[in-house]
């Protein structure tokens, strides 16, 4: 058995049927030529063939073990008719609406914790001879990034390789150190006296500096540290007690405009896109009647893995960011979330990766308490809505020669969020998927002002339309 890190633990902790604690991840792909009207249904047969499967898919979770911690075990079967789905859109309502309609619905239930949690959608019929895969994982499993590794590596580079080697067939553990016979020993070597006292001795100097850096920021002798908890405007649509149904919509944006946009401004691509993303949701506001004398906070995931380090489960901080105060000028957004973004940057990188994963913990209980008692409709939000950027592969893939068209993120809402947005790249665009409850108004508006705000960018900087 291999036991759970305390993040991880907190996803199962966190999790209700109104916050299901799952990412995913919605792939749309062309029918290749040849292909054929029943290419969709043959490819999810093929997947039922491949049974042998590989951890973390075989692994279910135990929370009374020997160890008295909640632990992975290896299943004694895995069924793949209880993971590995298909379903067939109907001519008339196979347009992209339906697609996120049904997307939306496969991503409100939870998964069962009898069994892996995972689940793989096929969804044929789709518009222009498409099909697509919706993939989904429990957090306490993979973080989107290292979801969107494992699904690269089930992918080919080339369409003349019809190879089909599904996502669940491959040993991710025994290559990157996650939940299997290599995290054990990683474990048990990570077990030493020495090691875990240098790893509290770490946490206890970063808190203490964070704890520090906070301090100032409340009396104002720092500006944009890091922002401070529950300081964020509670007069949006976007924070609330989260409810079980759920809409999703995306926005796509052409990597080349964001490129040229950070060329003019010498900017960075989550400067560009964080800029866009508050223009947005502030032109939502203004729709509701609500106009907001702060800028948005948002809660950020950050990785806080090394470089080459590939583990399993979650290696992620989450901190607060405020973007811009209020401003009808692109420009001057832009140059805010730049000041912003570069200070916290700076905070992080001062700070051991152990102790901005304690402080995420403690927040985050913060957050479950008013989750658990449904006080977010009436005490001050922790922040105003979550976005993470997960960088996706620059170059085509395909599956049995299928070209994979578009990568779409799906996340998780926390119980005091009706929204959370998710930025991914892959192949020359921008994805920004939009996951909200039933009862946030409008989220198709919303993803519709990322693309307006990108021109409205580009019109600030000087870029000819």
């Amino acid at each position: 058995m291999t036991r759970l890190s305390l993040l991880d633990l907190a996803f199962f902790i966190a999790e209700t049927e109104a916050s299901p604690k799952h990412v995913a991840g919605l792939h749309i792909h062309q029918v290749p030529k040849g292909g054929g009207a029943n290419f969709a249904k043959q490819l999810y047969k093929e997947f039922l063939e491949h049974t042998d499967v590989q951890p973390p898919f075989d692994q279910v979770i135990h929370f009374l073990s020997a160890g008295l911690m909640p632990s992975w075990a290896t299943a004694d079967a895995v069924d793949l008719s209880e993971h590995v789905f298909f379903h067939k859109m109907k001519a008339g309502h196979n347009d992209r609406e339906a697609l996120y309609a049904l997307t939306a619905e496969l991503h409100q239930p939870m998964l069962d914790r009898s069994r892996p949690l995972w689940e793989v959608h096929v969804v044929a019929g789709l518009w222009d001879k498409q099909f697509a895969i919706y993939y989904k994982m429990h957090h306490a499993v993979a973080d989107g990034i290292t979801m969107t590794r494992w699904g690269v590596e089930s992918l080919r580079t080339t369409p003349d390789d019809d190879r089909v080697t599904p996502v669940w067939t491959l040993d991710h553990t025994r290559r990157s150190g996650g939940l299997g016979r290599k995290k054990r020993l990683d474990q048990a070597v990570a077990g030493t006296v020495w090691k875990q006292l240098t790893a509290n001795s770490k946490r206890a100097v970063g808190i203490g500096r964070l704890t520090a850096m906070l301090a100032l920021e409340a009396v104002k002798l720092t500006k944009n540290a890091i922002a401070l908890p529950f300081k964020a405007s509670g007069d949006t649509p976007f924070t609330g007690n989260a409810t079980p149904g759920r809409q999703f919509a995306t926005a796509a944006v052409p990597m080349a405009r964001i490129d040229a946009i950070r060329k003019v401004a010498r900017a960075t691509l989550n400067h560009v896109a964080l800029t866009c993303l508050d223009g947005a949701m502030h032109r939502y506001l203004a729709d509701e009647g609500i106009a907001l004398d702060r800028p948005i906070t948002i809660q950020m995931p950050v990785n806080l893995r090394r470089e080459g380090e590939k583990g399993g489960g979650n290696k992620i901080g989450i901190i607060l960011v405020d973007l811009s105060p209020p401003t009808d000028d692109a420009y001057v957004r832009l140059r805010n979330v730049g000041y912003s973004l570069r200070n916290v940057r700076a905070m992080i990188d001062s700070v051991a990766p152990e102790a901005v994963e304690t402080y995420t913990i403690l927040t985050g209980l913060l957050g479950q308490i008013a989750g658990t008692f449904k006080l977010a409709d009436v005490i001050t939000p922790m922040g105003n809505t979550l976005v993470s950027n997960v960088p996706g592969p620059d170059h085509r893939l395909y599956l049995k020669g299928a070209p994979l068209l578009e990568m779409h993120p799906v996340s998780t809402l926390p119980a005091t969020h009706l929204l959370n947005i998710t930025l991914f790249s892959y192949a020359g665009t921008l994805y920004v998927g939009l996951i909200a409850t039933d009862a946030l108004p409008n989220l198709g508006r919303l993803a519709a002002y990322v693309d307006e705000e990108i021109a409205a960018l580009e019109q600030a900087v000087g870029i000819a339309a």
